[in-house]
């Protein structure tokens, strides 16, 4: 018989983890800002920035970065999320923006792995984008043309039953990012080319739209990630991260220890360690109710596997 304490552990952990997705009671959304409304207070970030950002221009990640900053000194657009989280790491930007989760395509695990790689790198924000994707083509090309579909590989799931029901002979082609896809068929000027990238790519690339709105639901936004080589200053914020490096069997005391310093589950994704068999990193994102304090956060990180990797106060860009 399972003893009492792992039995009402275990239970905890499934009611947790159904509450994280949707099941059970979400933490709140955070407020949309008006325009011009400044960060939340306290967040520290610095004023005239270099942003890094996984580019080229036009995607929805610059989309984001230029929401959060609004007085960045500069925005350099980089291929990769790597090459982002770099420029901040060898201090050639103040902070990189890189995209973690989506409503529909989940969590980009790529990007999320190169985040957790990194022992010096820290989330100080997090912007929630809606997410808007058009399908976009050369001047006189029309839906009839098109029999190549080019996009991140994001774009692509999320438009997935769209293309079925109107380009359902149409192939894919994955691209670095949205923007790139946009790129690419400006440059290739060939008519059976179409590209799913953000609204904006259409007028920077000079490309028509052939149809909006081609994602799944009206209700498609992205999480972004602000990253920092410096955690934010205080731990009055309302959203952190952490990383624990154990196996599946631990992690249900880590939870409960979590539930227990009076902190709910936001998500919780899990990569594979590495190492062995049974061994993953847990990236979890938790909420506290008027912030999460410095003794919420020790308790947590008394766990030998758990790594914090940064606090901050999420903002949502209206639709």
């Amino acid at each position: 018989m399972v003893p009492m304490k792992k039995a009402l552990s275990l239970l905890l952990l499934c009611l947790l983890l159904f509450g994280a997705s949707g099941c059970g009671r979400a933490p709140s959304a955070p407020a949309s800002p008006a325009k011009g409304q400044e960060l939340p207070e306290g967040a520290q970030i610095l004023e005239n920035a270099r942003v890094s950002y996984l580019g080229p221009e036009g995607t929805y990640t610059e989309e984001a970065a230029r929401f959060f900053f609004r007085s960045a000194a500069a925005f350099l657009p980089e291929s990769t999320v790597d090459e982002a989280i770099a420029d901040v790491a060898e201090e050639r930007a103040d902070y990189a923006v890189i995209p973690q989760e989506n409503t529909l395509g989940g969590a980009v695990t790529n990007y999320v792995d190169a985040l957790i790689g990194q022992n010096d790198i820290y989330v100080v924000g997090e912007v929630i984008l809606p997410i808007s994707q058009t399908l976009m083509a050369i001047p006189g090309a029309t839906l009839a043309d098109i029999r190549t579909v080019c996009s991140h590989a994001q774009g692509i799931k999320q438009s997935e039953t769209w293309r079925a029901e109107h380009l359902p002979d149409a192939a894919t082609e994955e691209m670095g990012s949205t923007a790139a896809a946009a790129s690419f068929v400006a440059q290739q000027q060939d008519k059976t080319l179409a590209a799913i990238a953000a609204p904006a790519a259409a007028e920077l690339y000079g490309l028509t739209v052939l149809a909006e709105n081609v994602q799944i639901t009206d209700a498609n936004k992205t999480r972004f990630y602000v990253l920092s080589k410096t955690p934010l200053a205080g731990t009055a914020h309302t959203q952190a991260v952490f990383v624990a490096d154990c196996r599946a069997s631990r992690l249900d005391d880590i939870i409960v220890e979590m539930h227990n310093a009076g902190l709910e589950l936001v998500t919780i994704h899990d990569r594979p360690e590495g190492s062995a068999l049974g061994s993953y990193r847990y990236i979890i994102e938790i909420v506290g109710s008027g912030g999460i304090s410095a003794a919420q956060i020790e308790k947590l990180c008394s766990f030998e596997e758990v790594r914090f990797i940064g606090s901050f106060d999420p903002v949502e860009k209206g639709a």
